[in-house]
């Protein structure tokens, strides 16, 4: 990992870390609120965990990127959980011969890079 790679992974985990200490629930519950910073917090920590020994750049990057559309979608939506995505059941392709294989591979293809490590940890 180079030094600006490491400087922009500790800046994000420091972000995140920002962000659950001033976090407050959008229903105003204060049971809420400490139940959605205990959720980030832990996220982090697992996924920076999880991650922290990867030395590929493309695979650091599209962490970095997954960190960073989760944070603007959570302030945006103003909710820490991941968005999920609704495709139906059986929906991208016609069943011809192979076609759960296809079906399975277009599945993880169309996940959004904000789930890419949500159902590995979950």
């Amino acid at each position: 990992m180079t030094t600006a790679t490491r400087q922009e992974v500790l800046g994000l985990y420091r972000r995140v870390f920002r962000l659950a200490r001033k976090w407050q629930a959008a229903s105003g519950q204060m049971e809420d609120t400490i139940r959605e910073k205990q959720y980030i917090l832990n996220e982090a920590k697992t996924l920076f965990q999880k991650n922290k020994n990867l030395t590929d750049r493309d695979l650091i990057k599209q962490c970095i990127d997954e960190c960073t559309a989760r944070i603007e979608i959570g302030l945006h939506y103003q909710i820490p959980y991941p968005r999920p995505i609704h495709l139906p059941p059986m929906g991208l392709t016609p069943l011809q011969g192979r076609g759960l294989r296809t079906q399975e591979k277009l599945r993880k293809l169309s996940k959004p890079v904000y789930l890419k490590s949500h159902d590995e940890v979950s």
